[in-house]
């Protein structure tokens, strides 16, 4: 049994005084204070919320109306027993996460300073308690008193100069993002705080993760690392490596005990003596249970237990769940420079997204929101999650349950979009700290794929410069503190400067012979000299802005790419008043951080035409949004192996905004969601346009092995008539992408009333269509739906051609099991429903309808 006890501090309460105007000597007694109940984990505006001193800042105009909240001083108290000890232990503090700027007092004495949001403040307080404790802590304003760095200041000037104003920034947005954003280089908290093109300006405050109160005896364990060195080729031996490091409080003896359990209930343990506070060993395994992605087996997890031992007690213990697997960044030669991950010695196509924080309110996502949402991933036939520079290193329950879900986890550090003074002593040492913790906390976890140094920072300091030299930019930090971290403290999982990063000179940052790319050129409609794509002319501003440009991408890793959407309409009465619920209302574009507030409108313009209605740009953008993932999927997929991973730009989001996500602030996943799922299919099918007017079907196959299957192809009319098809047969190995049948141009009916059609005779694979015009321009003509209620289901049969069949989501928890699909004329679904009462079903409950309506 171990000898380490931990106790998990509650009961705190909240106060706020003007800044440096409380006193800890009086506030940590009964000082008659109107103190609230504080939300513990959680933050400050958690905590006024609870207590009704504010409305919602996501709802309607009231972001800013909880401003005052940045202009106090927050005091967090609780009160505790002494623990239990014996002479000879030690007691600690330990705030798992302080938001940011915060003073720590215990029983009126002053324990420390800290200021940064990504690691652990900790204080032995052996010495300091009492029978009865007060711990007390002040958060400050974590901008105060602080001025831009000079070589900060010069990257904006530098950057005002090249894009004509700071950023794009509008002057309705001139206190978010890029006016805030070099003041906070150098504290330590997340960059979105402040506001994003994709989230407001609410900076959380408070204590966000737990705290603890931990009695040790004789030594404790401080860190372990257990994980696959190596892997034969035929997958049937691998060699573990466990590291075990402890610290003792006195001159003991020490070793650790290790028992590694498989799911098949298969035990290997070893013995590792520790010497200088370090120990390691190695296990042998035959024939392991490896861990894999969901598409690719099973995501299988070892149970870990490690027993400290000196003379036979067992001093101190630890358990762990970890996953046996390898992965490499494979780069390739010089003749072809690769950047795809290999897992287990299987090459991959990562499918996914970017993910963002849950909510501005990152101390109060619940373990709850996490599953749903990395569910929902899986769900999607998502591979990969990207966990973006400009957020937070993400709770435990995230990387638990992307563990056991099969997903894997592009890990940004903490760097996003400006130069760092990476010459600033203090900041060098909080990096330097915070990278230690991070790679110690995460690298056991099965799904961790990749190190990222930043995200965006090379790139924008080549913009300002013109070179990505060593210098006082972050350069240290990416280049020499993180990597150094990440071989010391981890030495298996791969890392790589930034994103999007590319060897190879300047211009390969960004390029598409090297790296990883963030292709935005599209949404923004970008000509960028050396690195653009899709040409350099366009006829209008939409077109500069389509999808289409995405078809001259070849970059080797495309890590962000994205259009703009609205949340589902639900979720937007949700959150926005019925009388501003209007488009382009001062509260709509509000709810709208990109800027300009009609930037979308131009790409509508070209594709549906302009929304006359809230229910029609709620529908438009979808499904422009839908068609363009769609189609950047099937794309970068068909180019495998030269291109090995796509991920959008982005899966979810901060608050309920207008944004890139595919899947809203309440869970409802928008039309790409379902678009997405059926393009990242294991098995997909999809179709290529010639340039002589020909067409082309292909087959991409990342599933386990190889696939041998028949495909049927058909051209018909919307209304029905003209139907042809053929069967197809064709096989792909696995990791590849496949050239099935190519069509001469005589063959294909290229105008607005014809599709072409590819599905599986069997349901082997998603069925995918082609259309030959814009969206508003296609010839559906008349069409209807039958829709009945079979119990928790739907059945959906189609008259005549039914474009992105929509079945409306009230319920955020609500899961369909397809929707924003497509029906030829007779065709029939049945679409399952959960996560909704089933009493409730109906199509008056769940309308049931088509674009256009």
């Amino acid at each position: 049994m171990s000898s380490t006890a931990s106790l998990t501090l509650t009961g705190f309460e909240l106060l706020d005084t003007p800044i440096g105007g409380g006193d800890p000597s009086l506030l940590g007694s009964d000082s008659g204070s109107a103190w609230l109940s504080a939300v513990v984990p959680g933050g400050v505006h958690e905590s006024l919320l609870a207590a009704g001193r504010i409305e919602h800042p996501f709802f309607g105009d009231n972001e800013r109306a909880s401003a005052w909240v940045e202009e106090r001083d927050w005091w967090f108290r609780t009160s505790f027993a002494r623990p239990a000890q014996e002479p000879g232990d030690r007691v600690r503090l330990l705030f798992q996460g302080l938001d940011t700027v915060a003073d720590v007092w215990l029983n009126g004495v002053f324990l420390g300073h800290h200021e940064n949001q990504f690691r652990p403040a900790e204080f032995d307080v052996t010495a300091d308690l009492h029978d009865d404790n007060v711990l007390l802590v002040r958060f400050s304003p974590p901008l105060l008193g602080r001025e831009v760095p000079p070589t900060v200041a010069e990257m904006m000037g530098r950057l005002a100069t090249v894009f004509g104003a700071v950023a794009g920034e509008e002057p309705a947005e001139a206190g978010g993002m890029m006016a805030t954003l070099p003041l906070a280089t150098t504290v330590r908290k997340a960059a979105f705080s402040w506001g994003w093109d994709f989230g407001p300006n609410i900076p959380s405050i408070g204590i966000w993760r737990p705290v603890q109160l931990t009695v040790e005896r004789g030594a404790v364990i401080t860190g372990h690392h257990v994980a696959l060195s190596r892997l034969s080729a035929a997958r049937d031996r691998a060699t573990a490596v466990v590291v075990v490091e402890a610290e003792a409080l006195a001159e003991l003896s020490l070793s650790a005990a290790v028992r590694l359990v498989s799911p098949a209930g298969r035990e290997f343990t070893t013995t590792v003596p520790i010497r200088s506070g370090r120990g390691e060993a190695q296990v042998l395994i035959d024939d392991p249970e490896l861990w894999w992605t969901h598409d690719l087996g099973t995501p299988a997890l070892h149970d870990v237990t490690i027993e400290l031992m000196h003379d036979g007690t067992v001093l101190d213990t630890v358990t762990d769940r970890i996953g046996l697997r390898t992965i490499v960044l494979d780069r390739g030669d010089d003749a072809g420079r690769r950047f795809r991950f290999v897992l287990n010695g299987m090459p991959l196509f990562a499918r996914g997204a970017s993910w963002l924080p849950a909510s501005m309110f990152v101390g109060s996502v619940d373990a709850d929101t996490y599953r749903d949402r990395v569910l929902r991933a899986r769900e999607g036939n998502f591979t990969m999650l990207r966990v973006w520079g400009g957020g937070i290193y993400e709770h435990d329950a995230f990387y638990t349950v992307c563990d056991e879900l099969g997903v894997l986890v592009w890990q940004d550090f903490m760097f996003a979009c400006i130069d760092y003074p990476d010459a600033d002593p203090v900041l060098r040492r909080e990096v330097t700290l915070e990278a230690a913790y991070q790679v110690r906390r995460l690298r056991n976890r099965a799904s961790l794929a990749l190190w990222c140094g930043n995200n965006e920072v090379h790139i924008m300091h080549l913009a300002a410069y013109g070179n990505v030299d060593e210098g006082d930019w972050g350069w240290h930090f990416f280049h020499d503190i993180l990597p150094a971290a990440v071989a010391t403290h981890d030495g298996l999982t791969p890392y790589w400067p930034g994103s999007p990063y590319g060897e190879g000179g300047p211009f390969a940052i960004n390029g598409t012979e090297d790296g990883d790319r963030h292709t935005w050129e599209v949404w923004h409609g970008l000509v960028i000299p050396g690195m653009t794509i899709g040409g350099t002319e366009f006829p209008t501003v939409g077109d500069a802005r389509h999808y289409r440009r995405y078809a001259d991408d070849t970059g080797r890793f495309v890590s962000e790419f994205g259009i703009h959407a609205s949340p589902e309409l639900a979720t937007l009465r949700r959150w926005i008043p019925d009388e501003h619920l209007h488009v382009h209302s001062a509260t709509f574009d509000r709810h709208n951080k990109d800027t300009p507030k009609n930037k979308g409108d131009e790409l509508l313009a070209v594709t549906t035409g302009l929304p006359e209605t809230l229910e029609e740009y709620v529908d438009y953008t979808q499904a422009v949004q839908a068609e363009g993932m769609a189609f950047g999927l099937e794309h970068y997929r068909r180019r495998q192996p030269e291109t090995s991973g796509a991920l959008m730009w982005q899966y979810n989001d901060v608050w309920p905004g207008f944004s890139w996500s595919v899947v809203d602030f309440d869970g409802v996943p928008k039309a790409s969601y379902f678009a997405a799922r059926r393009a990242c299919a294991p098995v997909a099918v999809s179709f290529r346009d010639r340039e002589d007017g020909g067409l082309e079907l292909w087959l991409v196959n990342n599933g386990p092995s190889p696939v041998n299957l028949e495909i049927d192809v058909e051209f018909g009319a919307f209304d029905g008539s003209g139907r042809r098809g053929e069967r197809v047969r064709a096989a792909a190995e696995t990791a590849s992408s496949v050239l099935v049948r190519s069509f001469a141009a005589d063959r294909v009916p290229r105008d607005a009333a014809h599709y072409a059609w590819a599905s599986s005779p069997v349901e082997t694979f998603p069925a995918a269509r082609k259309h030959f015009d814009e969206i508003g321009h296609l010839r559906f003509g008349a069409s209807r739906l039958e829709v009945a209620v079979e119990g928790s289901s739907l059945r959906i049969r189609s008259i005549g051609y039914a474009y992105s069949v929509r079945i409306e989501q009230p319920v955020p928890a609500m899961r369909l099991s397809d929707n924003c699909f497509d029906l030829r004329d007779g065709d029939e679904v049945v679409i399952s429903v959960t996560g909704a009462d089933p009493r409730l079903l109906g199509v008056s409950t769940f309308p049931v309808r088509t674009l256009p309506a």
